[in-house]
């Protein structure tokens, strides 16, 4: 099987049970993954509490279940830990105009053999043309 890279719109999406539909047929067929930086952005936003892009529709119920829930992983999501990627990660980040979450989301990709899906909302260019480049599948995803 194949590993569906996801990004922390997402996992969060996933983890409360409303999994978009183009991604819940991913995922009937592959396995889940996500990066070390978007499980800590996800982590940050359940416990901050103070909305933005990521929990702030969210309900303080649904965040406060959603922090409890992410504590342990589901034994099916996959986070390649950050120092199998570290290299790989400084080559792309030296060779493409990435950040540090980019460069990581690619390399884990790549890493995995799989495939990149993130929230239309996030779709950056510059990772999109990596990703393009390098033949890594990417998918944007809309959120239901």
């Amino acid at each position: 099987m194949s590993v569906v890279v996801v990004d922390d719109h997402l996992l969060g999406d996933i983890m409360g049970g409303m999994t978009p539909r183009a991604l819940a047929s991913l995922l009937r067929r592959n396995d889940l993954g996500t990066t070390n930086l978007y499980y800590f952005r996800l982590r940050r936003a359940t416990l901050g509490g103070r909305g933005g892009a990521l929990t702030g529709s969210w309900s303080a119920e649904r965040r406060e279940d959603a922090a409890r829930a992410l504590t342990v992983l589901a034994p099916g999501v996959s986070v390649l830990p950050m120092r199998n990627l570290t290299f790989r990660m400084a080559e792309l980040a030296r060779d493409y105009p990435l950040s540090a979450l980019g460069a990581e989301a690619i390399a884990a990709t790549e890493a995995s053999g799989g495939r990149l899906c993130v929230w239309e909302g996030d779709d950056g260019p510059n990772i999109r043309a990596c990703c393009e480049t390098l033949g890594i599948r990417y998918q944007t995803i809309t959120r239901n």
